[in-house]
């Protein structure tokens, strides 16, 4: 990635947000820094939720669980020591006075099934922790004394409330929406009740565009003084409520939403979570944290 590192006598990351790589290479005593670290870590709760939702509560050592509290934290984990079954999942709770992590996993493919396996007392491997599981992170974090409105879908739910949490501290006044579709039921109402006095649950999607009942809701919080919207959800959900707000000519109202990528090392090496922009741009979204239009902005879905 670092083009002096491959011998150039100049600067070239065009395209890099992250941590600049050969500063640390030197003050590393020109030497590659260690990886991120593992840990074992003790299963204390399971819970089938429904078919395909798990949620998972593990003992985390106390510098990990500090680390995991901030939004957009996530971790890598798997049940044994292969290391090419380790699944990208997002922190819903790292509660630091008992050191306990909450996570919520929806069942997909053959790597999170094999979570499916996992019991009380059992032990799972943790890489971490990783930090840009949220886009627009700048604009959560200095949003203070103000008004935010949260729009969760499906899976969605669960990486929402660390950002509620951030932007109930910071003393915003939060609305609260919830799209429980395609589960049966609401499974982050006892967190939301922590830091909100409520939700409202309305349909988001409709036959893949915005139904009309979230762009009301859109309006008349906008309306009320809302400055920034966090979507927590899938990529076509936040494509949506960007392309709304730019089209009612609402670019002033802020944005953030979940990092959707697909992640296999959270390094910015594999290339796993690359996305194509116009220009044959490539950007490794498990790095970038910029603000959510630029991510979807010039963005090739197909």
């Amino acid at each position: 990635m670092c083009s002096q590192l491959h011998g150039k006598c100049f600067c070239d990351c065009l395209n890099w947000k992250g941590v600049c790589i050969y500063q640390e290479f030197n003050n590393n005593g020109k030497a590659a820094k260690k990886g991120r670290e593992t840990f074992r870590c003790k299963v204390k709760e399971v819970g089938h939720l429904e078919g395909d939702v798990l949620l998972i509560r593990f003992i985390a050592p106390h510098k990990l669980a500090l680390d995991l509290v901030h939004p957009g934290s996530y971790v890598f984990i798997r049940t044994d020591e292969n290391f090419y079954f380790d699944v990208p999942i997002s922190i819903m709770e790292s509660d630091i006075e008992s050191d306990i992590v909450s996570i919520m996993i929806e069942i997909r493919g053959i790597k999170t099934k094999k979570l499916l396996d996992i019991k009380i007392d059992d032990e799972m491997v943790i890489r971490g922790p990783y930090w840009n599981g949220v886009f627009g992170l700048k604009s959560i974090n200095e949003l203070k004394d103000n008004k935010a409105l949260v729009i969760a879908r499906g899976i969605g739910m669960a990486p929402s409330i660390p950002v509620i949490r951030k932007l109930s501290n910071n003393k915003n006044t939060l609305k609260i929406v919830i799209d429980k579709s395609p589960y049966k039921d609401v499974y982050v109402n006892e967190y939301l009740k922590q830091y909100t006095e409520g939700y409202e649950e309305i349909n988001t999607i409709d036959k893949g565009k915005l139904s009309d009942e979230i762009k009301k809701l859109i309006l008349n919080e906008i309306a009320n003084g809302v400055t920034l919207i966090h979507v927590a959800g899938a990529d076509i959900l936040s494509f949506k409520v960007i392309e709304f707000l730019d089209n009612i000519d609402k670019r002033d109202v802020k944005v953030s939403c979940c990092n959707n990528a697909k992640m296999c090392c959270g390094e910015g090496v594999c290339g796993s979570c690359t996305a194509r922009f116009q220009g044959h741009r490539v950007k490794r979204l498990c790095k970038v944290q910029t603000d959510p239009r630029n991510i979807f902005e010039g963005r090739r879905f197909i």
